[in-house]
């Protein structure tokens, strides 16, 4: 194989969507030996194993990861320039976050601001549950996670979980609900609460501070997903405990006010990458942005 060829490109590429050589090459019209040894030619050209199998699928590797997104980048030229032959088209380099579905939209934003609006990244930005996210890492689906609490450790998947910012949770609510001169133990006692639910990160400590104020609080909701939170508090459902950011936009409008702060109680955010020998050459300019979005956490 003297030159990078496109069909073997192409193989791979069918054999990477698929996840089942057997498929992929009924789908080509070739024996599944053919394909295979074509997939093999070009580990041999690039020099790196691009499958590993567990169980009955094929999984890429992290070269193999690397080597999708430049096949699916010359598939997406190609069917450009046969489509439009009108004009340049600018190669683009997909950035895939996975981001808890509970995390503050406000902190994922400020995270991305420094790829946001670039007419080189397309950033593909997914949320779900920490397993999902973690499996995700895991096969190299994402290139990077957003958390509020930092992954267990894992030899079989190693990850390092880079530490952004950390915000103090506040009490806000409309300011209908502001009493001038009230204590924290006053306004907790007085109001409905919407709250964090037990298996958030903020609620265990939460719980504390009830017990040492000796108060069982009124809840009106617990909730899992802050977006939530911050609407319930807008339709005065109750006082809210959230970070500031959740609701920066509604505190700057007055909409909510921030009633006190939590002593104690705070979220933690972190950017949890996979261990890999090519890291994606975009995530040191959003870790070298963490001081910014510190800034913007805490604001």
């Amino acid at each position: 194989m003297h030159g990078l060829n496109l069909h073997h490109l192409r193989y791979f590429r069918a054999v990477a969507h698929d996840g089942n050589l057997t498929r992929a090459a009924e789908r080509m019209n070739l024996s599944q030996s053919a394909l295979s040894v074509q997939i093999r030619r070009l580990e041999e050209f690039l020099g790196h194993a691009l499958f590993e199998r567990r169980g009955r699928r094929l999984v890429l590797t992290e070269a193999g990861r690397i080597a999708l997104d430049h096949a699916d980048a010359i598939h997406a030229a190609g069917e450009e320039l046969i489509g439009t032959l009108r004009e340049t088209g600018r190669s683009r380099q997909a950035l895939r976050v996975g981001a808890l579905a509970t995390l503050s939209r406000n902190f994922q934003a400020a995270f991305l601001r420094p790829v946001l609006g670039r007419a080189d990244v397309e950033v593909i930005l997914r949320s779900a549950s920490q397993a999902e996210l973690m499996r995700g890492l895991g096969t190299l689906a994402l290139d990077v996670a957003l958390m509020t609490r930092p992954p267990q450790p894992d030899a079989a998947m190693p990850v390092v979980a880079h530490r952004l910012a950390e915000q103090q949770a506040s009490l806000v609510g409309t300011p209908t609900r502001r009493i001038e001169g009230a204590r924290l133990a006053d306004l907790l006692a007085a109001h409905p609460m919407i709250l964090p639910t037990p298996e958030s990160g903020l609620r265990p400590e939460l719980d504390a501070l009830f017990a040492r104020l000796g108060i069982r609080p009124q809840i009106a909701a617990e909730v899992d997903d802050m977006a939530m939170i911050r609407l319930m508090a807008r339709e005065d459902a109750g006082l809210a405990v959230v970070p500031p950011i959740v609701v920066r936009d509604e505190l700057a409008s007055g909409r909510l006010v921030e009633l006190s702060r939590l002593p104690g109680i705070a979220e933690s955010f972190y950017a949890v990458t996979p261990e890999r020998r090519f890291p994606h050459p975009l995530l040191p300019l959003l870790l070298e942005f963490r001081a910014e979005a510190a800034q913007d956490a805490t604001a």
